[in-house]
């Protein structure tokens, strides 16, 4: 009877539940109907054990880095130096669209500050081009799901911390699928720029210039190299690097660069706060909700039954990477990962699939739903900054998409894609 706190949640889920009060709720209530009293204690003991972790303090810090980027105008830097390099190509600034979403995932690791910060910038730039609002807002949500792959990534953090995987492993293996689904989208763009004549955004930059616009990233560049350098070289770990980022955004936005006021930072710690105090519920409530499902059988449960449909490793990956699909779009990447994660990860692990392999396929198909209708987070904040309908937007951002939905399938059948830096650098065995 047990079992039936899953199908509970969902409907919990349909009937607006907020996924917090779900995680928690639907277990709760199953356990006491099945009379395991005493596990609704561990179950909720395990709300505030869960989120009393070192390794977790790495969400709050991260978030709280590029907030302090983002507010010390380090965009602006990041734009100019993208347009540098692409503005003179044909669809220019869909270009420094996507370039940009690479940069700024180094710093921010989230798809929500970047379609933020960049649409706010490069929506309008590229209605006064002549580009139309909606393929606008359409690239920008699109390109923005390269935040959580390209490490620092907080939904690989809380996989990691969930599932036991190392967060070193995890950032190494999103670097080359990260930059994979970038490649994708400027070959799409391309495509399109010469089938529509797109704008020009600018005429070539001279080789001096390019120096200068480099010169003036230089520092936010800068940031990633420290973080994945310190995290490699064993120096700190992903929790003391978020940290690092912190105080290096500290003292480039306040003294480097001089663009961040000290006034400013009490906004901008409360906007983390809030931020970080969100992702941190939603991680003590799913590691309550681990307890139940390791109390249900459920993973044995659903082992049983996937491997009656194929044994096939393969066939299964493809049938799960279309289960995350769905699931994406309408749940969010991390409460999805904190739900799927510990049903499905042993699962595969048991067919001999790598468990950081697994654990990219399903944070880059998690993360991809984010700009998946009908309920992706950034078709709304895209929505919200371009002033457009999220139908349009999610028409106009189809064909890119199809292209986030290649590079899954691509490194869900060639391992090597996600697995070679990490056992370059004796991460993964």
């Amino acid at each position: 009877m047990l079992i039936w706190f899953l199908p509970l949640f969902l409907l919990f889920l349909m009937v607006g539940l907020p996924v917090f009060f779900g995680l928690l709720a639907a277990p709760g209530l199953m356990l006491w109907l099945n009379g395991q009293e005493r596990d609704i204690t561990l179950l909720y003991r395990n709300l505030y054990n869960g989120m009393d972790s070192f390794p977790l303090m790495a969400i709050p810090f991260f978030m709280l880095a590029g907030e302090l980027m983002n507010r010390g105008g380090i965009t602006l830097r990041l734009v100019e130096f993208s347009q540098a390099l692409m503005g003179h190509l044909r669809g220019g600034l869909a270009h420094v669209n996507v370039l940009s979403s690479m940069l700024f995932a180094g710093l921010s690791g989230s798809a929500v500050a970047d379609t933020s910060a960049l649409g706010s910038m490069l929506i309008p730039a590229m209605e006064k081009q002549g580009y139309s609002r909606k393929f606008a807002a359409a690239i920008t949500a699109a390109s923005s799901v390269i935040g959580p792959i390209i490490p620092p990534s907080g939904i690989m953090i809380i996989y990691a911390y969930v599932m036991g995987e190392s967060v070193a492993a995890l950032f190494l293996a999103g670097l080359v699928p990260g930059i994979l689904v970038g490649v994708g989208l400027m070959v799409m763009v391309k495509v399109m720029a010469d089938k529509y004549d797109f704008p020009v955004a600018s005429r070539r930059y001279s080789w001096g210039e390019r120096g200068q616009a480099s010169l003036k990233a230089f520092f936010p560049l800068l940031t990633p190299v420290i973080i994945l350098g310190g995290i490699l070289a064993g120096v700190f770990t992903p929790t003391e690097a978020a940290a690092v980022a912190v105080a290096y955004a500290l003292v480039i936005g306040l003294f480097v660069l001089r663009t961040l006021k000290l006034g400013e930072l009490s906004d901008v710690f409360t906007r983390a706060g809030i931020t970080s105090s969100v992702v941190l519920l939603l991680v003590g409530a799913a590691m309550s909700f681990k307890t139940v499902v390791s109390l249900s059988h459920a993973p044995e449960q659903l082992a049983e039954f996937i491997l009656t449909l194929t044994e096939n490793p393969l066939l299964l990956l493809f049938l799960i990477n279309l289960l995350l699909f769905v699931v994406g779009m309408f749940l969010d990447a991390g409460p999805a990962i904190i739900i799927l994660g510990p049903i499905l990860g042993p699962v595969f692990a048991s067919l001999g699939v790598d468990s950081v392999h697994f654990a990219i396929i399903m944070c880059v198909n998690l993360t991809v739903g984010l700009a998946t209708p009908p309920m992706g987070l950034v078709l709304f904040v895209a929505s919200a900054v371009s002033g457009e309908r999220v139908t349009t937007i999610a028409r106009a951002i189809l064909p890119f998409l199809a292209v986030e939905i290649a590079v899954i399938f691509l490194i869900t059948f060639v391992p090597a894609i996600s697995m070679t830096i990490p056992r370059l650098t004796g991460f993964v065995n």
